[in-house]
């Protein structure tokens, strides 16, 4: 197949192909410590309380000042506070742009709304069993961009399935038939990989492997947010464009093709 990428980019699709996953700094970390002063203001407007001097110990602590019979609501209004702003995309997107753009394209549809996640320390109420996204009607040609707003490590961040291990789990997939996602996940437990994300990197991962959280077992509180990037042009699935995606990154040549009217009478 020809093979016209630089000799960088063929590095990184390789290391991603092998891993499912890359780690690396926030390519835009003003945009990225914006997104996290505006999830703390909006925090600290919800709890009537004074702006911290440390946004990290803030954000690490909040199971100190949220309970978990209210985390939801906690979290549903810093979601919408989030999304209200119409930078807020944009500077999500500039954080991995240059990645998204290697291993996705450069012609992008990106998720409508970005999503955030807390969970506290010992909460049960916050977990993601394990699953691949695809199960659910994701399109393979998907690739979620995590991005955490404190360190995340252990317990405290994700796991994900590498490759290898995934394709022997997809072979033998029909025997869990009338079994539950806790059976899979003790079967495959040896093989995880639980990635570690300090504040100020991002996770680009295919969400065709499997992946979830477990119970946070560590002293601090996770936050953590993510979003799905496609190609505009490659297939969809439940999740359609205009519904779930929309285009960011459209060049000349498409615009000028999705509006291309043929002449009254014309015939090929």
């Amino acid at each position: 197949m020809t093979n016209f990428l630089s000799a960088d980019e063929q590095a990184l699709t390789r290391r991603f192909m092998e891993t499912g996953h890359i780690i690396a700094p926030a390519e835009d970390r003003a945009a990225l410590d914006r997104i996290r002063d505006l999830l703390v203001r909006s925090a600290c407007e919800w709890l009537d309380c004074p702006p911290p001097a440390d946004p990290d110990t803030f954000l690490n602590g909040i199971g100190e000042r949220v309970p978990v019979d209210r985390l939801n609501d906690f979290r549903l209004h810093q979601i919408g506070r989030l999304n209200a702003e119409p930078w807020a995309r944009a500077a999500y997107f500039a954080a991995a742009r240059r990645t998204l753009e290697t291993l996705v394209g450069n012609e992008l549809a990106m998720q409508r709304r970005l999503n955030l996640s807390i969970q506290l320390s010992g909460d049960d109420s916050s977990l993601l069993p394990v699953h691949a996204d695809v199960w659910s009607g994701d399109s393979p040609f998907e690739l979620v961009l995590w991005i955490p707003l404190v360190d995340c490590y252990r317990t405290k961040s994700m796991y994900l399935l590498p490759p290898g291990p995934s394709r022997a789990l997809q072979e033998r997939m029909a025997g869990y038939t009338g079994r539950n996602t806790d059976d899979i996940y003790q079967d495959i437990e040896p093989d995880l990989l639980w990635l570690d994300i300090p504040y100020g990197h991002f996770l680009l991962f295919n969400q065709n492997l499997p992946h979830g959280n477990r119970v946070n077992q560590e002293p601090e509180a996770r936050w953590s947010m993510n979003c799905r990037f496609k190609g505009v042009f490659t297939p969809y699935a439940d999740k359609r464009l205009g519904e779930f995606f929309e285009p960011v990154t459209l060049r000349a040549a498409s615009r000028l093709g999705m509006a291309y009217d043929y002449p009254t009478g014309f015939k090929e």
